[in-house]
Formats: structure tokens, C-alpha cells, sequence
């Protein structure tokens, strides 16, 4: 076994191997650019080593770097944790060559997997169901046409080298085609240097759904199961699911059979994935294999019981698996969500900022793994992934409900969050339902998210929590003052409270410090609060059903959010109400006038001229940031009047980027 390990990445998964080698007893390095000097998997690492500036380029791609730091810490092996190195060959070979153990595939299997185009011609060769398509990469667009003819739209063209959602586009016509061909070039290679694509069909209705395989070095390969990973955004995974509620025993191991026999056609050891898409028929179709750990991998963990971890790094020492297929058992469900620092309002578009409050859920089926803490900064260099929250339970509707009360619970200020949005997927009745596909989230909440609602039933259970608040707030300034002459608490009992657009008329039945009696709408409650004035979260207990808001203060009350809806609740009383309804409302700011760059970033193209005439929608410029190149557009019609920027200028946030008349 290693005695030291050097983890060459950053964040939570860097954090993540860290736990697991501090179990082990193995000691640990962190490395780091000047972005991270003081972050999370710096400080829990038991040594760490600048490899050098922010650009991911410079650092965490920096392969002669990251071989310097081993020497000098006198490392014996390196986990590359997923993304940045980890599917890099001439990573591995010159570790190897320095004589260090990589903790993953042979350089053999990174490079055949590692090119989609290849790894298609050998998937078909191991017996492997592929998708029809190109096994060339595509020269030009007459070519591109010409193939997506014979094979019929829609068609997908996809980065050779690609990964994580970058160089994917769908087209579904000639002109989608040609559109897409250019921007994945451009976004593949930004991304990996190679901007080799190819088409192959696009599958109506499809599901991602993959198997977790791993090998030792002494040929012996099983499958852990499978994750379903349908619900993505632009083809980046946002939750994720074992098992599936779409497979049946008998396609799960033909699907892991399969698997099992590309791994062992490449000589595969340690962990890796081989990712499928699933038509509704239960057809599959090989996709790629990632040489890696997967993002998703805790999710495999809570229902096999096994570290994938501690297994990569005993398979690396020459170790033997220490289980067979037959030992691989399933027990229960479980559901991981992506919390990523972006604005859901806002097309997705990555946030950055420091993180001035942050408290992770807690709970005995709960896991977080993270690499933030408060106070940490979330960088522009990087992915913007804040956590991943897994939730587990006996059975997908309790696994569900464990993620939603968690996410309801998650406390984060500073950066703008996705918690909402990921609260309103797993509330969605399709969801609830399994009735999944990669398209769910573009089909169900479009392009941009307007917030989740709830049911009347949850909004009088609020309103009934909020008038508690009230009341215990008003407790809390009379024991304050009680010392003054003449004081007494007398608390009211009739109130309106305002959600939204709705208004709610509250009495109050009785009313102490443990439980208030209030009458909403129809409905008689009992209500109890868990609550400190101050503290955003709140767990609440209302006619017997438990249940977590979150609550920032306002002059007449607070910024709810709850179940993936986030509104505004006034508390007033009855007389109060009265006075606010007679009040005029305030004109709203022109907004409209000009397109100001939502984050840091690099404008790679510029599509206006001043005097050009736009519609909404329409396209005004790309800008690159967070390693995604994100497409600008008008939000109504009009007319340019300036355009204060060229391609290659980089734009800081809320910068004026066009004006219009």
C-alpha cells in the first residue's frame, strides 16, 4: 500500500479522495493554483505544492508541474480525481515514466476510450450495441450534410475528444447543422485542443444511462449497477439516480455484460463508466467509456456500500478485487444533486462571488460532498459546482423526499445558487413519476427557470409559519423591553399575509412559546417553529407535517423559499394591509436599453452592428466563461445603437457590453 498520494485536482472531489486516504492512513498532497491557495483541499491535505497562476492551463493542466510537485513531496502515486488530467494519456505516461503509480486505467485503455470515434470502432468490435453514425471525423460542411442525409435527422455531432456536455450540439436541419458544426468546433477546441467532431443519430426520447465497471490487474472485471442520468442540461448531468427506475433485471445485465466485455477488450482495470443511451423500448446504445471516476460516483457508494475510492487506489498497490459479480448486491435508492453556482433566471449562466453564508443540510441519509466552506470564494476559472447533495432511502419516493427536505434546508448566500431549481425537478409529477429523458428539463422548464409554485394546501401552511415568526419575534422585543414601566406584550391577532400575489387572512386562536393555534383560509392549525429571529432556515410543524422554509428579512417580512418557489411574504396586520392596498405602485426601472455581460468572461464573438435592427430572442454576442462558451441574446425587440465590444476583450460583470435605441 502507498504511503503518500498527491490528489491532482481541486474542490470537492480533491476533498473527497482526502477522506478516504485519511481513513486508509495514507498521507496526502494537495496541489494548487493561485486561485486555491486557501481552499478547502489545500488546508485538509496533509501537505500542498503551488503548481502555479488561476488559468487551469497553467495549473491543474500542467502535466510537468503537477510530475515536479510529486518529486518534491515525495509522492508514490497520484489520483487525478475526474476532469482536468484524469483522461489525459500523456498524463499517465509521464508519471510512469517518472515512477509513479497513476491511480486508473492503463495508458492503453485511456487512449482508446479517449477518442469517442475510436472507441466506437472497438465497441462494435467487443460486441458492443452502438449508435448508427459516422466512424470518421466530419471534414466540412458538404460532408456533414451528406451524412446526416443518409442517416436522417435529427442528428448529434460531438467533439471527439470531448466530455462533460462541451462540443455537443443537436441539429435537426440543414441549417442547425451547419450552425452547430461551427460552434462545437470552436467550443471543442477551446476545451481540449481538438476540434475533430462527428455525427451520429440523435435517439427520440432517449435516457443516459450508465455502468459503473471496475477491474483489478488480474483480469478479474464486474458492474456495479447502473446510474440513470437522464436529467441533464445542454448535456451536463444536473441529478442523478441508482438504480434506475426505467431498467428490468434482464436489460440491466445485458447492459453491464456489455460493459463488462469493452472493459476486458481494452485490458481495463481500476474504476471507469460505460455510458449508453436507452430509447423507450429499452434498446441501448454504447455512447463512450470514461476512464475515470464519474461525478456521480456517490451515488453507486450509498447503494453497494462500497468506496470506489479506497478500491481504485488498493486496485493501483496490485491488489485483487475482493468481491465477484455474484457478491454485488443493490439495497435501496438513491439520488444525487449537482449544486452549482449559477443563476437559473438567467439562461444557467455560471455566478461567482464569495460565499457569506453557507451551512450544509444534515442528516443521517444525507451526504454532501463539497470543497467550499464559508467565506471561500467560487472562482471564475472553474467549473462553478458548489456541492453534490445525495440523498438515500429505502425506495425512490423516500430517496426523493430526503433530497427535497435537504435541498430545502441548504443554506447558501453570496453566489447565486441552483437549489431552487433542483427542488422544482424532483417536485415535478413527471419526475416523481420516472417518466425521464435527456430532453426533461429543456421540454418541462425551458431554457430559463421562472420558479417552482406550490400547492394552496402548502402556501396556508406557510402563511400560518410566517404569522408564528411574527408572533415570536414580537415575544422576543417584549422580553427585551420588559424592564420599562407600563410594558406588556399584547400580541395581535388578526393579520394579513401576503404571498406573492395571494393574500391570506390569519387569526390567531392562541398563541405561547410552544405552539401557536392559528385559522387560515378554512383550515384550523396547530403550528410550531424551530426557529431563532436571525437564522434563514426554519423547520416548521404544521398540522402534523414537517417541512423547512427559508427566510431572509425584509421591513414587513421575509424572501421565502420553499419546494423550489422563492416569493415575497408580508406580514400586516389587518389595518396595515389595509393602508399598503391604497398605495400606488412604484414604476419599474428601464431595464431594456442595454445588454450588460452577466459574469467575468472572454466575448469570443460579436454577431450586432451598430444600427442593426434585433428581435427577442436573437443572437448579440458569445461570451466565454467557466469553460462553457454562453450564447447572449436580446430579451425584446430593437434597435443597436452601440456595441462596446470586440472578440478576445475580457468584460467584468454588470459590464455595458450594447446599447440599443
Amino acid at each position: 500500500m502507498f504511503d503518500k498520494i498527491l490528489i491532482a485536482n481541486r474542490g470537492e472531489i480533491a476533498c473527497r479522495v482526502i477522506k478516504t486516504c485519511r481513513r486508509l492512513g495514507i498521507r496526502t498532497v494537495a496541489v494548487y493554483s493561485d486561485a486555491d491557495a486557501e481552499a478547502l483541499h489545500v488546508e485538509m491535505a496533509d501537505e500542498a505544492v503551488r503548481i502555479g497562476p488561476p488559468p487551469a492551463v497553467e495549473s491543474y493542466l500542467n502535466i510537468e508541474a503537477i510530475v515536479e510537485a510529486c518529486r518534491i513531496s515525495g509522492a508514490q502515486a497520484v489520483h487525478p480525481g475526474y476532469g482536468f488530467l484524469s483522461e489525459r494519456a500523456a498524463f499517465a505516461r509521464a508519471l510512469e515514466a517518472a515512477g509513479i503509480t497513476f491511480i486508473g486505467p492503463p495508458v492503453a485503455a485511456i487512449e482508446a476510450m479517449g477518442d469517442k470515434i475510436e472507441s466506437k470502432r472497438l465497441a462494435r468490435a467487443a460486441g458492443v450495441s452502438t449508435v448508427p453514425g459516422t466512424l470518421e471525423a466530419v471534414a466540412d460542411p458538404d460532408e456533414a450534410r451528406r451524412i446526416a442525409r443518409d442517416i436522417g435527422y435529427p442528428v448529434m455531432i460531438k467533439a471527439s475528444a470531448g466530455g462533460g456536455g462541451k462540443g455537443m450540439r443537436i441539429a435537426r436541419n440543414e441549417q442547425e447543422l451547419v450552425d452547430g458544426l461551427a460552434r462545437a468546433r470552436s467550443e471543442a477546441r477551446s476545451a481540449f485542443g481538438d476540434e475533430r467532431v462527428f455525427l451520429e443519430k440523435f435517439v427520440e426520447e432517449p435516457r443516459h444511462i450508465e455502468i459503473q465497471v471496475l477491474g483489478d490487474r488480474h483480469g478479474n472485471i464486474v458492474f456495479l449497477g447502473e446510474r440513470e442520468c437522464s436529467i441533464q442540461r445542454r448535456h451536463q448531468k444536473v441529478i442523478e439516480e441508482a438504480p434506475s427506475p426505467f431498467l428490468d433485471k434482464t436489460t440491466r445485465r445485458a447492459m453491464g455484460e456489455q460493459a463488462v466485455a469493452l472493459a476486458r477488450a481494452v485490458g481495463y482495470y481500476s474504476a471507469g463508466t460505460v455510458e449508453f443511451i436507452v430509447d423507450k423500448n429499452r434498446n441501448f446504445y454504447f455512447l463512450e467509456m470514461n476512464t475515470r471516476l464519474q461525478v456521480e460516483h456517490p451515488v453507486t457508494e450509498l447503494v453497494t456500500g462500497l468506496d470506489l475510492v479506497e478500491l481504485m487506489i488498493r486496485i493501483a498497490a496490485g491488489e485483487p478485487l475482493p468481491f465477484r459479480q455474484e457478491d454485488v448486491r443493490l439495497e435501496g435508492w438513491a439520488i444525487e444533486c449537482r449544486v452549482y453556482a449559477e443563476d437559473p433566471s438567467r439562461g444557467f449562466l455560471p455566478s461567482v462571488g464569495r460565499l457569506v453564508r453557507y451551512r450544509e443540510p444534515q442528516g443521517r441519509e444525507i451526504r454532501i460532498d463539497s470543497g467550499v466552506y464559508e467565506g471561500a470564494e467560487v472562482p471564475i476559472h472553474y467549473d462553478p459546482m458548489i456541492a453534490k447533495l445525495c440523498a438515500r432511502g429505502h425506495d425512490r419516493r423516500t430517496a426523493i423526499a430526503a433530497a427535497r427536505e435537504a435541498l430545502d434546508a441548504f443554506l447558501i448566500r453570496g453566489p447565486v445558487h441552483n437549489l431552487s431549481f433542483l427542488a422544482a425537478v424532483l417536485a415535478h409529477p413527471r419526475f416523481q413519476e420516472g417518466r425521464l429523458s435527456t430532453g426533461f428539463i429543456a421540454e418541462e422548464f425551458g431554457e430559463r427557470f421562472a420558479g417552482g409554485s406550490l400547492p394552496p394546501s402548502r402556501l396556508e401552511e406557510i402563511a400560518a409559519v410566517v404569522v408564528r415568526m411574527r408572533l415570536d419575534r414580537a415575544r422576543r422585543d417584549s422580553r427585551a423591553s420588559g424592564k420599562m414601566p407600563g410594558w406588556r406584550y399584547r400580541p395581535e391577532t388578526r393579520w394579513v399575509v401576503q404571498l406573492g400575489q395571494v393574500c391570506f387572512p390569519v387569526a390567531v386562536l392562541a398563541d405561547d412559546d410552544e405552539q401557536s393555534v392559528v385559522h387560515v383560509v378554512d383550515r384550523h392549525l396547530e403550528v410550531e417553529a424551530d426557529w431563532r429571529p436571525g437564522d434563514p432556515v426554519v423547520r416548521a410543524r404544521v398540522a402534523g407535517a414537517s417541512f423547512t422554509i427559508q427566510a431572509d428579512p425584509l421591513p414587513e417580512g421575509w424572501t421565502v423559499r420553499h419546494g423550489g418557489a422563492e416569493f415575497v411574504a408580508l406580514v400586516r396586520t389587518r389595518r396595515a394591509a389595509e393602508l399598503a392596498a391604497r398605495m400606488p405602485e412604484k414604476a419599474k426601472p428601464e431595464t431594456g436599453k442595454m445588454l450588460r455581460s452577466p459574469m467575468p468572461g472572454l466575448i469570443v464573438a460579436v454577431a450586432v452592428k451598430p444600427g442593426d435592427e434585433v428581435k427577442a430572442g436573437q443572437d448579440l454576442c458569445i461570451l466565454e466563461a467557466m469553460k462553457m462558451e454562453n450564447v447572449l441574446r436580446a430579451e425584446q425587440d430593437g434597435r443597436v445603437a452601440e456595441v462596446r465590444v470586440r472578440p478576445r476583450d475580457t468584460v467584468a460583470a454588470d459590464q455595458v457590453l450594447i446599447t440599443f435605441a
